[in-house]
């Protein structure tokens, strides 16, 4: 038997969820790929996450990772194909979070957000402390980050 859809009363408004997108960069150097330690007192603090973060209202994703990317890292990216999309909850808020290859870049990273920055392999990265948007999606960015960064489509999650 199916199971009956419920409406609110009349006149009531349902409550959505707040989404919020946040864009990341696949940065790699050979087999690694570059990470950042969140600082103190900030969401998250001291877990690693790649660089990125939130786009701005007029911003396309693209835009806004060269944006972030300038903020957190002091580089000029050239943003590659969106490789893999997920979402996640925490409490009251949604994330989008679109991941990137970032193939090419001017200047050398450097710490201007992040407590400390540096390169890992996938499976490394999946062993240290994330996020937990990272950690239930930890298999999917192993297999992407292993594969050949001319891979074809993106994948989705």
């Amino acid at each position: 038997m199916a199971t009956p859809i419920r409406t609110p009363p009349h006149g009531t408004r349902i409550q959505r969820p707040v989404w919020i997108p946040v864009v990341t960069a696949l940065i790699r150097r050979g087999d690694q790929v570059l990470v950042g330690q969140r600082p103190p007192g900030h969401t998250l603090a001291g877990q690693w996450e790649f660089p990125g973060g939130k786009i701005e209202k007029g911003e396309s994703p693209e835009t806004a990772l060269k944006r972030e990317l300038h903020e957190e890292l002091g580089i000029e990216a050239e943003v590659g194909p969106l490789r893999f999309a997920a979402t996640h909850t925490y409490g009251d808020i949604s994330i989008l979070i679109l991941f990137y290859d970032v193939y090419y870049w001017k200047g050398e990273p450097k710490l201007q957000q992040h407590t400390e920055l540096k390169w890992t392999t996938p499976r490394e990265f999946i062993q240290l402390p994330i996020p937990e948007a990272n950690r239930k999606i930890a298999m999917n960015l192993v297999e992407i980050l292993e594969s050949p960064t001319n891979a074809g489509e993106p994948k989705k999650g």
